[in-house]
Parts: C-alpha cells; structure tokens; sequence
C-alpha cells in the first residue's frame, strides 16, 4: 500500500507509470517487435526442448536462420490480420489469450506448410509441432507479466487498484489549490495547470506547476501524458467557462468539471467532487440575477403549491421555493413514483420543510376544488404539463388538450376560488405561432388563465414562457449522453435547427421571480440570448466525452411532426416591455374577449373524446395563429 512506501519508492513507481504512459502511444510497433522476439526466443527454446543441450546448436541445418526469421514473419502477419497490436497488454484477459491461440495455430501451420512445401527436410517436425505451443505460453506470459508490473504499480501509487488518472487543470485559482489537495486520495495525479493569467505563468500551486495559458491545452507537448482535462473555474463568468470547455474539446481527451459556483454554495457538492460537463456548463450565458428579497416575501411564511411536482423543472421549482422558508409545501403530481422520488430529495435537504404529498391529476376538476379549498394555497405554481411535441402531435391531441389547456382552467379556477393570491402558469416559447398541438394547447392555456384574471381579480394571474430547458425529461442532452454512451450514432433532427436554451435551475428562477414581480394577466419571457444551433451541440458533447467525431458518428433524422426549424425569439424589443429585472421582459399580448374564451372552455369540457384533425380545428377557435408546418 502506498501508505507503507517510502517517498523514494513511490518516485519510481510514479517514474515508471509515466515512462509506461509515454509509450503507450507507440504499442503497436512495439508489441510487434517484442512479439516477433518472443517468438524467435520460443523457436530456440523448442529445439532445446527438442535436442537438449548437447545438440540444439550443432544439428540445427545452414538455413535454419533464415528458417526462423520467416516463421517471425508469418506470425507478424497473423497478428496484423487478427489485430492482436492494438491489444492492451494492461487490461490482458481471456480473449486476448484466445486471440493470441487463433493467431498462434494459424501462424503455425501457415509456416509448418511452407516448410514442408520447401522440402527443408532438416527442420525437426517436432520443432515445427511445438512452436506454435510454445510461443503461446511465452506470449502470454509477457502480457500477464505486463500486466502485473502495471497493476502493482498502479496499487502502490493510489494505494489501491484505481486507475492512475493524469489530469491537467483549467484554472490555477483556489478552486485549482483544494482540487489538488482533494483528489491525490482518489486516484488522480495532477501534472499540470493552465492559466490566462500572466503573474501565474511558471509559478508552482500546491506544488504542480503553471505551464502555459489556456490555449495551451491544445498543444500535444503540454497535454503530454495526461488521460484527463479538468475545468476548475466556478467562479469564472458563463463566456469563460465556455471557451476553456471549447479549447478542451478538440483534444480528443476526457473533460471534466467541478461543481460551479451556485452547487458549491449550496453545499450540494464538494470541490474535490469532479463531474461530467453537465447543462449548464455548455450554455455559456451568466445566470439570471434575481430580486431575492421579493421573492422571499411573496414565498416566505406562506402555503405553496406546485402541480406536476415530481418533473423535472417541477422538483427543481419545489427545491428553489424551499430554501425561501414557505409555511408548507403542497406536491401535486399525477405520477406516484414521480411524487415519492420528490418527496424524498426535499426531505433529506429540507427535513423541517413540511410537506403535504397528493396524487391528483389536474384533469379532474372536481379533485382540483377539493384539494385547493382543503389546503388553501396562497401561491401556486402549475407545471403539470404534456410537454413532448412529437408524442402529443400523432395520437394524443385531445389528452394534450385536456390535460394542457383544460387541466390548466382547472387549476385555475380551483385557485382562485381557494382565494389563491397568486397562480403561475409554467408556458412555453412554441406557444408563439404554434405550429403543433402541444404548442398550440399552451397558448389556449395561455388565454384562459388571461379570461381569468379578468373575471377573478382577487387573485393574480400570470404566464412565463421560456425555451428548451436543457437536461429535462425528454430534451437533447440526456438522448446524447445515451446515444454516446452507447457508442452512437448520435441523432439529430436537422443540421441547420437551432434552439433558445437554458437550464432547469435558471427557468425555476425564472418562474419564482415572475410570481414576485408579475401583474395579473402578463406573460413574462426571458432574453435567452443567442440560439444555440443542435449539431453544434451534439459535437461539443462528443468531444467533451473523450471521442472524434469520426468515432460517433452524427445522423440527421428529419424534422418531426408539427417541429419548427426556428423557434421565435421571444424577448425581442419590438414585442416585448422591460421589467426592473434585467433581461426579463413583458410579452404585449392582445387584448382578450374573456367571455369568448371561457365560452369556449365550457365546449370543450362538454365534448367526448375528439379525433386529432377535430381537435386542431377545435384550438384554432381559440388560437388562431396556429398553423400546421
């Protein structure tokens, strides 16, 4: 154990890792050559074996030279053909002996036939019958004794039988300083750090040395024996830790992150905790600044409810309004699991929250009023929604409705009789020019909740809309994760579709500053920047996983049903108003016919079941703009 070494034994354990490490990138030539030595040594042995002492030089024929120089060659040749090279002497197990048996007897007999065809009566035939045994024993030997040198020193430079990681990191500040001081103990060895800052350059933290600036990583002279990149910047602005993630990528080499800035000030994550590039880590924008004390007082001492509780931006809505300290917190979810899996996050990391656990679907508006008169919520956040444009677009147009606009009057109507003060609607930028049903079913719900703010003034009525939420159920990055993980290919719909993007924590504090600064019948949206075109995202995850894109390879599949090639841009100046906070804006919506709208509610809720072309018929009532592509 490494525990026991002496600092001059570990030295030349770490030395002679290292010096491995610089040849692995040459194995192939050199497993040949040492290969083709062991098979030249295994054909002397077999006529020592064979002749004995006396006679294994004397008796051998003039030629017997060239002999064995042609048996080397065919054995390189069964080799090459079975690609025994590219083996990896340190992970040497079953198949690679198995391997190694096919191309032994190929190689043997290949040589026994030529041999005999040449009429070289004076090879001993029991020579040319054992060498091929021989030469496998001798081969395999090698291989396992490789492989124990290499795992013995591995075990003496971790004290265990971890991999030995060699990381070079991103950033020399003291994010870089308790990085290194954290993970020695869990494999890792640290070679070097990377730094834009001038005064930094060859200066020594923690002992590991400063050798270039960022730009560096992608010189091979400076990545030298590294395995790993690491990005430690947390405190580091969005466009910083975007271009270290971009020089990273091309390498070819693994990227790894710590845990940003907001994850460490939780306490959800330790520095020494080094993860996979997550969300939003790629998007590359600063978060949104929020109005904390406004918030804390419309949440603070109060009862919140939260329908669609257990999905993925509704758990994190639940998590971001408990660290506000609300009275109560009631979860509402149509799906058990989902409700249990909620419930159990925010009772380890809020155990004195109380919490009120309720299956019920939104679609019953009788369950609705029961629930919302029992609890009396005085803030409601509803993000029970069918979401998935495709699955909602082929066969469940009228469930879309129902669950997405009704189930929506529903809440609403439960709220607001429950004497709620405020009631947020979760909405969605394919709400715009809706070009399929679940987009277009959004901005129906959109309008009800608008007719309802006109006729229940008590209570505050509001929408946000925001974009693609990265690492939700269902969005891109989880499908590439497994698509890569899988070995591709890695499917994307078109190469020029392009999309707003921003992260689960970011659009939850979206919504929670909303319902602070949100005036009865407002849809707020948020400037998301820039859109981000999905090819390019699909080979930044590509390359941040350790692989070429000619590894994994990119399919484009052809738009889905009802999907846009662009989505609209959502907090342009010329349709939107700004609000106190920055980059969150006011939609201007049209002034709506309340009646009309709710005229239309009670239709549907009386309709049976409808066919999909009745149902788009049915929302373009209501949504007019809607158009199928």
């Amino acid at each position: 154990m490494r525990d026991h070494a002496s600092p001059s034994d570990f030295s030349f354990w770490l030395w002679l890792d290292q010096f491995l490490a610089r040849l692995r990138p040459h194995r192939v030539p050199l497993s040949l050559l040492i290969d083709g030595s062991v098979v030249a040594l295994a054909w002397n042995v077999t006529y020592l074996f064979r002749l004995g002492f006396e006679r294994w030089l004397s008796a051998r024929p003039a030629y017997d030279g060239w002999v064995m120089v042609g048996i080397v060659v065919a054995y390189w040749l069964a080799f090459a053909a079975l690609r025994v090279p590219q083996g990896m002497w340190r992970f040497a197990g079953f198949g690679e002996i198995k391997r190694l048996a096919w191309a032994c007897a190929l190689a043997g007999l290949g040589s026994a036939v030529v041999v005999l065809m040449l009429k070289l009566q004076a090879v001993p035939r029991a020579v040319l019958a054992l060498h091929p045994v021989v030469a496998l024993m001798a081969l395999a030997l090698v291989r396992l004794a490789y492989r124990m040198l290499y795992e013995h020193a591995r075990a003496r430079i971790t004290g265990s039988d971890a991999e030995v990681k060699r990381a070079i990191i991103l950033g020399a500040g003291e994010a870089a300083r308790r990085l290194i001081a954290g993970i020695h103990h869990q494999g890792w060895r640290v070679i070097g750090l990377l730094d834009d800052d001038p005064a930094k350059q060859g200066a020594r933290i923690a002992g590991v040395p400063v050798l270039g600036t960022l730009a560096a990583v992608q010189e091979i002279a400076v990545r030298g024996l590294a395995t790993h990149l690491i990005v430690a910047m947390p405190a580091a602005r969005g466009a910083q830790r975007r271009r270290a993630l971009e020089l990273a990528a091309p390498t070819g080499l693994p990227v790894l992150t710590v845990p940003s800035a907001a994850e460490l000030h939780t306490g959800r994550a330790a520095i020494e905790r080094v993860r996979d590039i997550e969300p939003e880590d790629l998007l590359g924008r600063e978060p949104v600044q929020l109005d904390e004390a406004g918030i804390a007082e419309v949440l603070s001492g109060k009862t919140v409810l939260v329908t669609g509780a257990g999905g993925s931006i509704g758990s994190e809505l639940c998590r971001q309004v408990a660290m506000y300290g609300p009275a109560r917190l009631v979860l509402v979810e149509q799906s058990e699991f989902n409700l249990y899996s909620v419930e159990q996050a925010l009772g380890v990391e809020f155990p004195q929250l109380p919490l009120v656990r309720l299956v019920a679907d939104v679609k019953d508006l009788a369950a609705m009023r029961e629930l919302f008169g029992h609890w009396r919520p005085q803030v409601v956040f509803h993000a029970a929604a069918y979401k998935h444009v495709p699955l909602m677009e082929e066969h469940n147009a009228w469930v879309a409705l129902r669950n997405n606009t009704l189930g929506t009057f529903h809440a609403a109507l439960a709220a607001a009789e429950g004497g709620a003060e405020r009631f947020v609607l979760i909405s969605t930028d394919k709400a715009v020019n809706p070009t399929n049903v679940m987009g277009a079913t959004k901005r129906a719900a959109e309008r009800v909740v608008s007719a309802l703010a006109a006729q229940h003034t008590r209570t505050r009525f509001m929408a946000v809309r925001f974009g693609n939420v990265l690492g939700s159920s269902g969005s891109v990055i989880p499908k590439f994760k497994e698509q890569i993980a899988r070995g591709g290919p890695v499917t994307v719909t078109h190469p020029d579709i392009i999309r707003y993007f921003m992260t689960i924590p970011e659009a939850a504090r979206l919504v929670l500053q909303a319902a602070a600064i949100g005036e009865s019948g407002q849809v707020l949206v948020l400037d998301m920047g820039e859109p981000v075109k999905i090819v390019d995202l699909a080979r930044d995850m590509i390359r941040l996983s350790g692989h070429a894109l000619d590894e994994i390879p990119i399919v484009f599949s052809g738009l889905r049903p009802g999907e846009k090639l662009y989505e609209e841009l959502l907090a342009d100046a010329d349709t939107t108003l700004p609000t106190p906070v920055s980059r969150l804006r006011v939609a201007r919506l049209h002034d709506e016919d309340a009646g009309a709208v709710l005229d239309w509610v009670r239709r549907a809720q009386q309709t049976e079941r409808l066919d999909g072309i009745t149902v788009r018929q049915f929302l373009r009532e209501l949504v007019p703009e809607y158009r199928e592509p």
